[in-house]
């Protein structure tokens, strides 16, 4: 059902009241048309000297509901692409001279996959294996030389020996998103999904959550790839997540990491998480004091830095989102719809999120699944974040945002219409143009929900307890184990709006401490460490 979430408004002074929020841009979108290129979602790219290299996804447009119907084999991108955007031109080859284990998972969705130099990685999918006889996620790494394999394609030379490949159940990862810091990289997040996929959970198919970050490196050095498993961190709360935006970040600090945004599923509900999850080096930290309205589910995006300010920009481009504006009124639609919006997530020197809704929209229900090709011409670190400081130019173009789902409606699935969606075959030319930006905060995205434990540590089975809700709402609790099992779980009743105190009575003694999470509302999260005395 929709509802009007109607304690989220706008500021106002006199009608409206804009917001500079100390990004002095505006960001327009430019539709360019690229010859011979298919409207693809979901793939995985790479970029060499301005071209770029399209691999995997999707040729149609939302999966259908039937089992039957769902990702059929016959949708699968089986083509490579080079693009240039320049000449708005395009080479293509099939896949089909390959050999088996590269061309059955190449021709998958939702891979994941990161550019370290000129090798891009790709880790994973899922789609229909001929070879398996059903649908899987693949199990394998596979290393790709951009500019050897671009090369060859443009002029029509054999491509296999630009191919490296190995298979690992750690790799059984699909939805998930892959990073790298300093020389490690991250497989964050994902599930491993093999069978026909059903919307009503009958047993035609086995899902598992990663619940985890899988760390790693990579020996490429030899004809024969290999890895090392450098750590795996488990997190059945917070990391309980696919198909989300892994935005890199600029810390306060100076420090490279990513940041996760939103995603699904949370763990009690089939509604998306709001909050962010940074992750860093020295590990990963749930930013549960601040909730992202308007970005849900994995869309283009990018990272902006100001160094003057010492300001991290994150931006997206549409996709699907539980909440969107209808005017000045910020709807809430748990069907989670495809939107128009382009918003910003800013953080500021002192660690502060806010939330910002530009004033110019997509130009369709369109940017789910798609994704945003960086200008690499730009300044811009290592994690590929854009150097705002370092360009002069007033008007520049800051990348691409290519393919995605462009749907009529908002809710075409729960509507049992995924056949009015299709895949995006435009691409928009991204600019940022220097003069006062006009974008709109979005209000009350501060987590108004916290409680406190004293003592801490904690002697027996009683926790004393205070916490602070907002309303009435169903509040529920998880106890988990530091190293990411959950003990227990259950909901809290007989609570008042304001303040409440009360005896936690927990289900068995403690001899570890333990992490206690809050989920009010199914909305905002609150974790705290219970220390247990020994």
């Amino acid at each position: 059902m929709k509802t009007i979430f109607s304690t989220f408004l706008l500021l106002f002074f006199a009608q409206f009241s804009f917001s500079q929020s100390e990004f002095d841009y505006t960001v327009q979108i430019n539709p360019i048309t690229i010859s011979g290129l298919p409207g693809l979602h979901s793939f995985a790219f790479g970029q060499s000297q301005g071209k770029w290299l399209i691999i995997g996804g999707r040729l149609d447009g939302l999966h259908a509901r039937q089992p039957f119907n769902a990702f059929p084999a016959s949708n699968n991108n089986s083509t490579i692409y080079v693009v240039d955007r320049t000449t708005q031109q395009s080479w293509s080859v099939s896949l089909s001279s390959l050999p088996t284990g590269i061309k059955e998972q190449l021709q998958s969705t939702n891979m994941n996959f990161y550019q370290d130099g000129d090798t891009l990685y790709i880790i994973g999918g899922y789609a229909f294996s001929a070879s398996a006889n059903d649908h899987i996620t693949f199990d394998k790494l596979t290393a790709i030389d951009v500019p050897g394999l671009m090369n060859a394609i443009q002029n029509n030379l054999p491509i296999s020996s630009f191919f490296k490949q190995i298979s690992n159940s750690f790799f059984a990862v699909t939805g998930g998103q892959l990073g790298k810091i300093d020389t490690t990289f991250y497989l964050v997040g994902g599930h491993r999904f093999d069978g026909r996929y059903n919307p009503m959970g009958n047993p035609t198919f086995t899902q598992t959550y990663t619940n985890q970050i899988r760390k790693f490196t990579i020996d490429n050095s030899e004809t024969q790839l290999s890895f090392s498993v450098v750590e795996q961190i488990t997190d059945p709360i917070h990391l309980h997540r696919r198909d989300y935006n892994l935005v890199p970040q600029v810390f306060p600090d100076g420090e490279l990491g990513y940041t996760i945004s939103s995603g699904v599923f949370q763990i009690n509900q089939d509604l998306p998480f709001l909050y962010p999850v940074d992750v860093k080096a020295s590990g990963h930290l749930p930013q549960t004091s601040f909730n992202q309205y308007l970005s849900n589910y994995h869309s283009g995006s990018v990272g902006l830095f100001e160094a003057a300010s010492n300001t991290m920009h994150n931006l997206f481009f549409g996709g699907m989102s539980q909440y969107y504006y209808n005017g000045t009124t910020l709807i809430q639609d748990n069907l989670v719809p495809f939107v128009k919006t382009i918003s910003r997530v800013t953080r500021e020197a002192n660690g502060n999120l806010t939330e910002y809704k530009f004033p110019n929209e997509m130009p369709l229900l369109n940017g789910a699944g798609a994704e945003f090709i960086p200008n690499l011409s730009l300044p811009h670190f290592s994690n590929e974040v854009i150097k705002l400081d370092d360009i002069a130019e007033d008007e520049f173009v800051i990348g691409h945002l290519v393919g995605g789902i462009s749907s009529s409606s908002l809710n075409p699935f729960s509507a049992n219409q995924t056949n009015t969606t299709s895949a995006n075959p435009t691409v928009y030319e991204v600019k940022l143009i220097r003069e006062q930006s006009m974008s709109i905060p979005v209000t009350d995205s501060k987590n108004p929900v916290s409680f406190t434990i004293a003592p801490n540590p904690i002697k027996g089975k009683k926790i004393d307890m205070e916490f602070s809700v907002p309303y009435i709402a169903e509040l529920t609790y998880f106890i988990t184990s530091f190293d990411g099992k959950i003990i227990s779980e259950g909901e809290i009743t007989d609570f008042n709006s304001g303040k409440n105190k009360m005896e936690f009575i927990l289900p068995q003694k403690m001899t570890q401490s333990f992490i206690l999470t809050l989920i009010f509302d199914n909305k905002f999260y609150a974790s705290q460490k219970v220390l247990v005395e020994k």
